[in-house]
């Protein structure tokens, strides 16, 4: 459900750009005499989401068996029973390829590391999404003479094969010298996605296909970035279901649901994901997300626990599972390579319209620009596109508040002539506007279509994979703080709502704003009854801009600050080489002279208002 997606930074964010809108209605607002005179128009027209607790979170891998202890190894194998046969040994094997190291434990077969060959964290150490004990993965099942077992407990026998160019690993927990359980992996040259096949052989009577069997998969999320925080509000479990429907855990607190006929589920960390996929859709996934991150701190290690439960069947009384492991980067150009599982769907871009801009417009075209531009001038030059684009609504919007500027004088004399006959005020004001060929509501109209790009690029910025460790000026990652001067003593309120460093580009992007604001507006904003005080919002937005983005990616702070300083300079061309006052005045003047002519239905509403206005000079009902 896409509600889920919503967590309390993305709404003040969001509200952050609805105030930037805000003053921009009000730049081209109506009076309410306007506003009275639109509607009566209308109606002519038609009816109308903490570090100690972290550390204390269970370790999820089970205990090793002391193989120089006889006795304990008698005993695991009793505890076994029939899959006791396999010899108990400690070992790894490594699969690794250009692109992607995996490391398999003989204990359970299961993947203990998983390593980012070409990519490194903040502090310069590589990315690992599998580490330390961070992941366990296993099936739970009964076996005939009642013991209840999990294949993460089993010791599996190791064997490593070719498949052509690809690396195959066989891990098998024996009953006997051919019957078994088999975890079978096989990685590719460069390539991220592992081919993973759960399959049984001779375990028919052996495993109670009556009892439960499931497929379990836990992990904790490891850290990568500068700001955990920050990095922990786009770690979340995605997942496909349903053909082709995305849903997501929130990000921003604990959470579980059940979904069924799940075709992938994706445990992803903001900039890297760990996907399992299969051929043939899960009937059913149980799924939790437990968040690990309270406050920002350099200790804390881990973002988010999951946990995955996945019911499985047998078929003709053995396993069979074509699955698929994907340890890589959230970045749509590796990610698209899989489109047999759409995983460019674990990518959040946003809802509605606002992804579709995001996907289709602004990620190929930055990717354009950065293949040839460092990533900085990348983004100076791609706002200078969008607002170059969006000059022509600037210009619509200030031509409206020119066309009511002019026309204020006159509202002012209807205003103060009609002060008690409201309904004769309205009468009037409508009339002007008519003649004069001016809509109080036409400024309003281009300011609101700028919104899909502003959240867009709300969106595109701190989830480009792109961006991601790319520097510009002071800047040293444009997804992340561009901190110019960092305090450990925690102060309370500010550390919660600022942080313990201070951001350049943020105070760059508020100063912007500000001189913008004074410079469309000045010292002598008028309030009117019912319009939101637009002098206080003047001083606020910079504010808001300040305080939120100080943690937020750098390269939206510089988006921001350069988009207004470009929006400043179309303002004042159209402001003193563009708009004509008196060319203004002199076409309205026209409009006036000319005769407007009026529908049936236009005339029988003026019919009923004068009627209704004769009614209540002579009193009667």
């Amino acid at each position: 459900m896409e509600e889920k997606k919503v967590d309390i930074n993305s709404i003040i964010g969001f509200v952050l750009i609805f105030g930037i809108l805000i003053y921009m209605f009000y730049q081209n607002r109506p009076t309410p005499e306007e506003l009275a005179a639109e509607k009566a128009k209308q109606e002519q027209v038609e009816t109308q989401k903490n570090a100690q607790e972290n550390a204390q979170s269970p370790n999820i891998t089970t205990p090793s068996v002391n193989l120089q202890d006889s006795t304990a190894v008698a005993n695991y194998k009793s505890a076994l029973g029939a899959f006791g046969f396999t010899k108990p040994s400690d070992g790894i094997t490594l699969l690794e390829n250009e692109v992607l190291q995996l490391k398999v434990s003989n204990k359970g077969g299961q993947l203990v590391e998983a390593k980012m060959v070409k990519f490194n964290t903040y502090d310069s150490i590589p990315v690992y999404l599998i580490k330390d004990g961070n992941a366990s993965f296993g099936i739970s099942f009964t076996t005939s003479d009642n013991r209840s077992l999990n294949s993460k407990d089993l010791y599996f026998e190791p064997s490593i094969s070719k498949n052509g160019d690809n690396q195959v690993l066989s891990m098998k927990a024996k009953i006997s010298s051919n019957e078994f359980l088999e975890y079978r992996y096989e990685m590719k040259p460069d390539d991220y996605m592992v081919d993973f096949t759960i399959r049984s052989q001779g375990l028919n009577g052996v495993i109670k296909g009556d009892n439960p069997i499931a497929l379990e998969w836990s992990l904790k999320g490891i850290r990568h970035s500068k700001s955990v925080k920050y990095e922990n509000r786009y770690t979340e479990m995605m997942y496909n279901y349903e053909d082709g429907k995305i849903d997501y855990l929130s990000a921003n607190g604990d959470d579980d649901d059940i979904e069924e006929d799940v075709k992938w589920l994706s445990l992803k960390q903001h900039f890297f994901t760990s996907i399992l996929a299969t051929k043939k859709n899960f009937k059913s996934a149980e799924i939790r997300s437990t968040n690990l991150v309270e406050e920002e701190s350099k200790e804390v290690k881990y973002t988010k626990d999951f946990d995955v439960s996945i019911p499985i069947s047998l078929e003709g009384g053995e396993l069979s599972e074509n699955l698929n492991w994907y340890y890589g980067p959230t970045d749509i150009d590796v990610l698209k390579k899989h489109d047999q599982y759409e995983l460019e769907d674990t990518i959040y871009w946003g809802w509605g319209i606002f992804g579709w801009i995001n996907r289709y417009v602004f990620t190929p075209f930055y990717s354009f620009l950065s293949d040839f531009l460092p990533a900085g001038i990348a983004i100076i030059l791609m706002t200078i596109i969008v607002r170059l684009a969006m000059s022509p609504v600037t210009y619509k919007s200030y031509l409206s508040q020119a066309k009511m500027k002019v026309l204020k004088p006159e509202i002012t004399e209807l205003n103060e002539k009609y002060k008690d006959n409201a309904m004769k005020k309205q009468q009037e004001t409508m009339k002007l506007y008519g003649k004069a060929g001016v809509s109080p509501m036409s400024g309003c109209v281009p300011a609101l279509l700028q919104m899909p790009i502003f959240y867009a690029l709300f969106m595109f910025f701190p989830t480009s994979f792109a961006l991601r460790q790319k520097s510009f000026l002071w800047a040293e990652d444009l997804s992340s703080y561009d901190a110019i001067f960092e305090w450990t003593t925690h102060i309370p309120v500010i550390s919660t709502f600022y942080g313990n460093h201070m951001s350049l580009f943020p105070i760059l992007a508020s100063i912007a704003i500000f001189f913008y604001m004074m410079m469309t507006t000045g010292q002598n904003m008028p309030q009117q009854p019912g319009m939101p005080n637009m002098k206080f919002i003047m001083y606020l937005m910079p504010f808001m801009m300040l305080i939120f983005f100080n943690n937020y990616a750098s390269g939206l702070s510089l988006y921001y600050f350069i988009s207004n300083l470009i929006t400043i300079g179309i303002m004042l061309v159209i402001k003193n080489v563009i708009i004509d006052n008196d060319k203004i005045h002199a076409q309205i003047q026209e409009n006036k002279k000319k005769p407007k002519k009026e529908n049936k239905f236009q005339k029988k509403m003026r019919e009923m208002m004068e009627q209704a206005e004769e009614q209540k000079k002579t009193g009667k009902r």
